[in-house]
């Protein structure tokens, strides 16, 4: 384990706080955690325990020595509890900061300039790649509809039980969209004249798949017809 922490004494790291961090960790490493970047505390003083702060793949962990050195506190913060992070520079060092969730700010002083910078770039990394990772779970949880079994076995009854052919005769004439729609999937799912499939071009494949969607975001069709739709298009494409 003391190797590891080897590459991280090239910056004005404390060798002797690097050490002391090392035999510690080991026992506090998640599965699949590892650890980005050390930074140690250095202030104009001698500074016999310096606060460090480790960053992980999965957090942050500050821990501040104590008992001369012989126990050490240590607080973690996970990447989903973190707002932002923040770095001012001074004249002897500089601030490194972050908030969280939960209003919290939590600070550390006198880290070397490079080291705060680098512990600023990396935490944002893993910001942006928690960030991507919502974002796509939203788009993929948006794009697939959710409906109750109440909900569709409702929608099945009233199909069932509706005897109005034309809804032209039901539907006011101030309502063109919706009549050209339901003319529009009574061409795609009853005119006989239509070609098959196979005999389709790509583009029109990719035209008769669109249109489905149509339907459905109108209610004009169920889910369940369009996935099978979706699935004899998708064959011949």
């Amino acid at each position: 384990m003391k190797e590891q922490f080897k590459k991280f004494l090239n910056e004005e790291q404390d060798p002797k706080a690097i050490e002391k961090i090392a035999s510690k960790l080991s026992d506090l490493l998640m599965k699949n955690e590892e650890i980005g970047y050390i930074a140690v505390q250095k202030k104009p003083a001698i500074t016999v325990l310096p606060d460090s702060i480790v960053m992980t793949n999965k957090r942050i962990i500050i821990c501040q020595p104590k008992n001369l050195g012989l126990s050490m506190n240590f607080i973690d913060y996970t990447w989903d509890e973190i707002e932002g992070t923040f770095v001012k520079e001074n004249i002897l060092g500089s601030e490194f900061s972050f908030t969280t969730r939960t209003n919290m700010e939590v600070y550390i002083d006198y880290i070397p300039k490079i080291q705060a910078r680098k512990i600023f770039t990396y935490a944002k990394e893993q910001l942006d790649i928690l960030k991507s990772g919502s974002a796509l779970n939203a788009t993929i949880i948006d794009e697939v509809p959710v409906i109750s079994i109440e909900e569709e076995v409702e929608i099945i009854e009233e199909m069932e039980t509706e005897e109005v052919i034309d809804f032209a005769q039901i539907m006011p004439v101030s309502q063109p969209n919706f009549i050209a729609e339901n003319q529009e999937f009574q061409e795609i799912s009853t005119n006989p004249k239509d070609k098959s499939l196979s005999d389709l071009s790509q583009d029109e494949l990719f035209e008769k798949l669109q249109n489905y969607k149509k339907l459905l975001d109108n209610g004009l069709i169920l889910q369940g017809e369009y996935d099978a739709f979706k699935k004899e298009i998708l064959s011949f494409m």
